[in-house]
């Protein structure tokens, strides 16, 4: 085998050896942007809901951005977190009955055979329950937790009207005004 042939040959393989890890990546991760329709289902006391909610997501944030607002709130706290999501572009929004927050914060993360999407909008979606005299201050987010299986199910919380605090993996729901919602869709096909 010549020298020329031989070169060819590696780069051949170096070519296949990269696609087939792309691939493995890309089945890993999302594709994004992504419009997941979700049935979302809620309880409080002798009432039920059931509704449509829209969640899309553009793009995930740029990690810089992911790392100053969660340090903003592992260091300075919930209330230094907000102004600093805030003044981040849109990546996204959640949708439902006519009322749109814009998504401001969006990470993955692998999850067993699956992934776990976190978003964040800016402000609170709803506020469920009828208890007038609990304080809605403070509860100034929404956040939605997803689980997408490696079938293309999703299930999920979500919280209309909360807070969050930081953990390992990023961003998790500290507390919420009233309920959570408990979501379901399937990843639409490509």
């Amino acid at each position: 085998m010549t020298d020329f042939k031989r070169r060819r040959m590696l780069s051949m393989t170096a070519a296949a050896g990269l696609l087939a890890c792309l691939t493995v990546l890309a089945r890993a991760a999302g594709v994004y942007p992504l419009t997941l329709a979700a049935e979302a289902k809620t309880s409080t006391g002798v009432t039920s809901v059931t509704s449509m909610v829209t969640i899309r997501v553009d793009r995930l944030m740029e990690e810089s951005r992911r790392k100053r607002v969660t340090d903003a709130l592992m260091y300075s706290g919930y209330l230094n977190f907000v102004p600093a999501l805030r003044k981040l572009p849109p990546v996204g929004a959640i949708e439902l009955a006519g009322r749109t927050v814009e998504i401001r914060y969006a990470h993955e993360q692998e999850e067993g055979s699956g992934r776990r999407l976190v978003v964040v909008a800016d402000r609170p979606l709803f506020f469920l329950g009828g208890d007038p005299a609990k304080s809605r201050a403070g509860y100034e987010l929404t956040i939605a937790e997803l689980r997408f299986d490696a079938d293309g199910a999703v299930t999920g919380t979500m919280a209309g009207a909360a807070r969050v605090k930081p953990s390992q993996g990023g961003i998790v729901l500290d507390d919420y005004a009233d309920v959570l919602v408990q979501l379901t869709a399937r990843v639409p096909a490509p």
